[in-house]
């Protein structure tokens, strides 16, 4: 019975997002039985990606309803349900892998499910972190490294995003925080991912996270941005989080980084442009890229750059101490965030090949737009 349900837990999860597809080792199956019991897997096997309050979902299965809702609860404060929280109603569903059931494991993360999680990314779970990266997370680039002439859309200016957030709220990252029971971290400041909205209130109320007034958000933006840090957002109009990564403890980044083209897998509208006249050949900008997107030229000293590797982050124009460089618009029309979290992780689903993503699969995160209030709104018109 309980290889059975776990099984099943599996197979739900590969639904979602990036999916969680099996190996020949089996350690997917070790994760998900280090995470939920066997009670816990059977709930969540019960549910959608579809928030439901839980008088719907004890309704639904057939269970008493204050049983259902404490067991809710109790899932939701482990990370392995989401829970939205607007006014009286108290909303839950299931969790992707990544980002989700993961993360959400940020106060209870210990080395045999860090070491799980790499072992399972390095045996197959790489590849389809490759594959929906693009879809997933884009790139925000420093705003002091984009050329003045340059106009930058409301969706590339980390400081706006955080300037247009109704609720902030910072918490660890989860990667660095994994790595650094190893010490294998890259010993930056762990506390500097943003989260907002619903997912900012599900941190507060998990004790995740502390909500900061934009004043502190935007310095820790600055001092993330001085470390070399690479700040991403979820790749929608209203992401639902602002983080700042490195190559040496984000799964994404390093998973792409191993790709031959990271540009072409990294959603970004921008490219490093460089005066090799000014160009001392210093060497700041090849330690600054965490893509290998620069090297130095043998022959005359100055920095070459691949185009092929460059994400756009711009950490290396901001150090560069005679201004040889700066980021520019790559040519063609730029590329615009989906409109909501659920539209975006439907495109993941479908970049990994699955032509029918049903409804119930789709992960909104509460970050979803009212299309009856839009409707209604357009007939008034």
């Amino acid at each position: 019975m309980a290889t059975d349900v776990f099984r099943k837990l599996r197979k739900q999860l590969d639904n979602y997002a990036f999916g969680y597809p099996e190996t020949k080792s089996g350690v997917e199956m070790e994760i998900l039985k280090l995470m939920f019991t066997e009670e816990e897997a059977v709930m969540f096997t019960q549910m959608t990606a579809e928030l439901e309050t839980p008088e719907a979902i004890a309704q639904r299965i057939n269970q008493p309803v204050c049983e259902i809702a404490a067991r809710l609860e109790d899932m939701a404060g482990k990370g392995l349900l989401f829970r939205r929280r607007t006014e009286d109603i108290v909303e839950y569903c299931t969790n992707p892998f990544l980002h989700g059931l993961y993360e959400f494991q940020i106060t209870r993360l210990g080395k045999k499910l860090v070491k799980l999680t790499g072992q399972y990314i390095n045996e197959v779970y790489k590849h389809n972190m490759a594959q929906g990266m693009r879809p997933f997370i884009r790139t925000i680039p420093i705003d002091d490294s984009i050329a003045s002439e340059n106009y930058v859309t409301p969706y590339e200016d980390a400081k706006k995003i955080l300037k247009d957030a109704d609720l902030i709220v910072v918490t660890k990252c989860a990667c660095r925080q994994g790595l650094s029971l190893f010490g294998m971290d890259c010993g930056q400041p762990q506390e500097v991912c943003f989260m907002f909205g619903p997912m900012g209130q599900y941190y507060i109320d998990n004790g995740w996270g502390r909500k900061v007034e934009l004043s502190e958000a935007l310095a820790i933006l600055e001092m993330a941005n001085k470390a070399g840090l690479i700040t991403q957002a979820a790749t929608s109009k209203k992401p639902f989080d602002l983080c700042n990564c490195c190559v040496d403890c984000c799964g994404f980044l390093r998973a792409v980084s191993k790709t031959e083209n990271p540009a072409e897998l990294v959603f970004s509208n921008y490219r490093i442009t460089v005066d090799r006249d000014k160009c001392t050949g210093c060497g700041t900008c090849e330690k600054r890229c965490g893509m290998g997107a620069v090297a130095m030229n043998a022959a005359d000293g100055k920095a070459d750059l691949n185009l092929r590797r460059c994400i756009g982050c711009g950490l290396c124009v901001t150090t560069c101490p005679v201004k040889a460089r700066a980021l520019t618009p790559k040519e063609g029309k730029p590329g615009i965030p989906y409109e909501d979290t659920a539209e975006q992780f439907m495109q993941i689903v479908k970049g990994r090949g699955v032509k029918e993503v049903l409804p119930e699969n789709v992960i909104s995160f509460g970050f979803q737009r009212n299309v009856q209030a839009e409707n209604k709104l357009e007939t008034k018109k």
